[in-house]
């Protein structure tokens, strides 16, 4: 918490990045998506910077080369997306809890990336989010979710994975890009203002002919187990 202090007091002359990102949301026919994601990252960096974070990358060779995915990572803390997005130089969103989304600085990036806002416990609600992501899946769009519906102070650990955050991939038959993240929790979670690094994986996109005939408990559990052996062999090198 400290660390996001220091973040908000060392921004202040850059306030006016938070009304611009309302803006830019606003006037979608006028920036693309690539101009907003850039200003997105712009400000990541920025952050970064003010709370001396360091993120490194991996695997950014396994990301498909055309076409939409979904990213589906272990989660950790609040600094996740922000990792991925760092890591993650082609336009991509989020889906985030709702209850969660609307807070200052964070409704407007949310909006600003187009990102999706899910209602937890409202299954019309959800069946929507579903479809909205397979379609924009299909024409290209690539979308973060965390399947473990919330981070519980887990560490590098990994909770369970709901095998309904992978239905929109399956709708629109598009890869499954795992992601491994080392140390994000780090990054707020810890009382102090030392520098810290975080890690973030991309592993092998699993395509749709891989996991075609799956149910989604099964794409879950695979997914996960690809997610925790890498961290295994991250933290606990042979």
């Amino acid at each position: 918490m400290i660390r996001f202090i220091k973040v908000i007091l060392w921004n202040l002359p850059r306030i006016y990045m938070i009304p611009r990102m309302e803006y830019m949301a606003r006037h979608a026919d006028r920036y693309g998506e690539e101009e907003c994601y850039d200003y997105a990252r712009l400000a990541i960096r920025r952050m970064m910077r003010a709370g001396h974070i360091t993120t490194k990358r991996y695997g950014t060779e396994n990301l498909p080369k055309e076409g939409g995915y979904l990213i589906c990572p272990n989660h950790q803390g609040k600094y996740d997306a922000l990792g991925i997005m760092f890591a993650h130089e082609k336009p991509c969103s989020v889906v985030m809890d709702d209850a969660k989304s609307h807070g200052i600085l964070v409704k407007q990036f949310i909006d600003m990336v187009h990102g999706k806002r899910l209602i937890k416990n409202d299954l019309k609600q959800s069946v929507r989010i579903i479809k909205e992501l397979a379609e924009e899946m299909k024409r290209g769009r690539k979308f973060i979710i965390f399947p473990e519906g919330g981070y519980f102070h887990n560490h590098n650990t990994v909770g369970e994975f709901k095998p309904g955050c992978f239905k929109s991939a399956q709708k629109a038959k598009v890869p499954i890009v795992p992601v491994v993240l080392i140390d994000s929790y780090k990054v707020f979670e810890e009382w102090t203002l030392r520098k810290v690094e975080t890690q973030v994986h991309f592993l092998q996109a699993i395509s749709y002919d891989e996991y075609r005939g799956m149910t989604t408990v099964e794409i879950a559990e695979m997914v996960k187990n690809r997610i925790t052996n890498r961290i295994t062999e991250v933290l606990n090198p042979a």
